[in-house]
């Protein structure tokens, strides 16, 4: 039995929850909802590939090559030899995919983690429910007041509005749902 099929899938997942995302850098890729899914493709005594996907946040996100090679790397540094990243475009990324613990890392870095869900998946088979979106009640991550408003439906990253406390006066990043 090859080296890399001792490794349970369980390890490479913590493994990759410390890979940061590279525009974000507190929240791992993992926390962030872009690593789907993690697989060993291979039989016990082949020389398989560790198969990681991955879904961008949005079409076009220009960090999902640098995640790709951050993954690999990740990966390669642990002493999987074998790894190949694919990528996933369907369902499309969702807020909803984030982590508890990866939203209060976004709040922590001063960053409003998304306030509503989106889009209901956990019936995919028959077909994906979309959610009406009223305007957020976003609380500034500075403050917690929910005394806030929006000055720009586009922030740091096209992912982020931007968004101003009216108590504390600080602008702030929204992680816009979608």
């Amino acid at each position: 039995m090859s080296e890399e099929t001792v490794i349970d899938t369980s390890q490479v997942w913590a493994w990759l929850g410390e890979v940061p995302d590279p525009e974000i850098p507190v929240i791992s890729v993992v926390d962030l909802g872009i690593v789907r899914d993690v697989a060993f493709d291979g039989n016990a005594g082949d020389t398989g590939e560790w198969v990681v996907t991955i879904t961008p946040t949005y079409s076009g996100c220009p960090a999902m090559q640098v995640i790709a090679e951050d993954v690999e790397s990740a990966l390669r540094a642990r002493g999987l030899q074998r790894v190949r990243i694919a990528t996933r475009l369907s369902p499309a990324w969702t807020t909803d995919w984030m982590s508890e613990a990866g939203k209060a890392a976004l709040k922590g870095y001063g960053i409003a983690p998304p306030s509503q869900q989106v889009i209901d998946i956990s019936a995919l088979k028959h077909g994906v429910k979309r959610h009406a979106i009223q305007e957020p009640e976003v609380p500034c991550p500075h403050c917690g007041s929910r005394h806030t408003l929006a000055i720009s439906q586009f922030g740091s990253t096209p992912c982020k509005a931007l968004y101003r406390c009216l108590d504390c006066r600080e602008p702030f990043d929204y992680f816009k749902c979608h």
